[in-house]
């Protein structure tokens, strides 16, 4: 009997209810396994991400001569002259993927980076130096780049996705205040492993989800002085980038740890990756804070920890809506914000009505829709909580329209 040749489903067919498999190793991709069902848009769109030209279809073929092609790929092959709307969108479509394409691979490589840290450090640090000018590359490919919401697929954050989005965040705070391109290398190096002491913690206190005992918490705050002796060791690391390893939970107020030290002592670098440690980690917290209530949690419980200074710059680079705000729209449907805009109540939107259905990225600015108002998880219906991917987590990577 002759082998039923595999068919290669370019990615501009895929369509809901057919299954397809990655042809890619599953540290590659964030779903839990290489076989999907796809069963919504949002799947869809991060597949797409993934940077693979295809995907193997599994079934469904009876469902793909139903569907039509997709806007995009019409437009761009049997329409010389775009619609300016139509063109912002594909423009906006393109740089959300390729920022979260991006993420996924900053992430999988930071992963392969601590593997070998113990074995081969020389091989570790040569890989973090490559990762760290490839992100500061991606930062500078754009005049005035944005935060956009990019995310794998975690409900947990992970030491390394954690890593990755903290560096994204101080880099955007570095940048905004023309730090040298010395300082923001040894910002990006010290974001990477700032929590690498993480894990010498048992995974059991470190995913915890109630409460810790007061031992439980001791170890915790252990990881500083765990990753800086680890990365002490191998003689390769700078005095600036063990410097943010070991105080990255400092505050300026002398309140932090491991030594309690104050805003003289603390240099700028080591307090901007301070803040950006403490932002994200607030995106992440048992209470599932969205990203403008964890804005507002660091304003109300940690006023006078962090410099106001810094405290201004962050708050700009968010803006009103931040990347991964969850809101209601003027036309009734809801949304989750996906990149910040120059026009601050008119962002970059994944949208859809309260009960999940038409499911959509919006351009906003190219429509006369505004944001009106926040809405927090347990205001959303359950289609569109599943649409929308409210528990997917936050986090950051950069992305523009130049």
């Amino acid at each position: 009997m002759a082998k039923v040749e595999p068919i290669q489903l370019p990615l501009s067919k895929l369509q809901i209810g057919i299954t397809v498999k990655l042809p890619l190793s599953w540290k590659n991709h964030p779903f839990l396994f290489n076989r999907i069902k796809i069963e919504e848009e949002a799947q869809i769109e991060l597949i797409k991400s993934l940077g693979v030209p295809y995907v193997i279809l599994l079934s469904g073929e009876d469902l793909i001569d139903e569907g039509e092609p997709e806007v995009d790929e019409v437009e761009v092959e049997q329409a010389p002259e775009v619609d300016p709307v139509e063109q912002a969108k594909m423009q906006v479509r393109k740089s959300l993927r390729l920022s979260q394409k991006r993420f996924i691979e900053c992430v999988n490589e930071s992963r392969s980076t601590f593997s070998k840290i113990a074995s081969d450090p020389e091989g570790a640090y040569r890989e973090a130096a490559t990762l760290v000018e490839n992100i500061l590359e991606h930062m500078h490919e754009f005049k005035d780049p944005h935060l956009a919401l990019v995310s794998a697929g975690e409900s947990d954050s992970s030491v390394t996705q954690h890593g990755i989005s903290v560096a994204v965040v101080a880099l955007m705070i570095a940048k905004s205040m023309d730090l040298p391109k010395s300082d923001m290398r040894d910002i990006a190096l010290g974001c990477l492993f700032h929590d690498i002491g993480k894990l010498k913690v048992p995974e059991n206190i470190r995913r915890k989800k109630t409460a810790l005992t007061a031992s439980e918490a001791n170890f915790i705050k252990m990881h500083p002085n765990f990753g800086h002796d680890m990365l002490h060791k191998t003689g390769l690391f700078n005095k600036t980038v063990l410097h943010i390893i070991l105080h990255h939970h400092e505050f300026i107020d002398g309140t932090g740890y491991p030594d309690g030290l104050t805003e003289q002592k603390i240099p700028i670098v080591t307090q901007l990756v301070s803040l950006a440690n403490d932002y994200d980690e607030q995106l992440w917290s048992n209470e599932s804070r969205s990203p403008q209530i964890a804005l507002g949690y660091l304003f109300k419980n940690h006023a006078g920890k962090h410099s106001e200074t810094l405290i201004s710059v962050l708050v700009k680079l968010l803006g009103i809506y931040p990347p991964g705000t969850i809101v209601k729209l003027s036309d009734g449907s809801v949304g989750k914000v996906m990149m910040t805009t120059q026009s601050v109540k008119q962002p970059q939107v994944w949208a859809c009505q309260e009960d999940g259905s038409q499911p959509s990225l919006r351009f906003l600015t190219q429509e006369e829709v505004v944001v009106d108002s926040v809405l927090k998880r347990d205001e959303l219906k359950d289609g569109a909580l599943k649409v929308l991917q409210v528990d997917n987590g936050v986090s950051f990577y950069f992305s523009g329209m130049e």
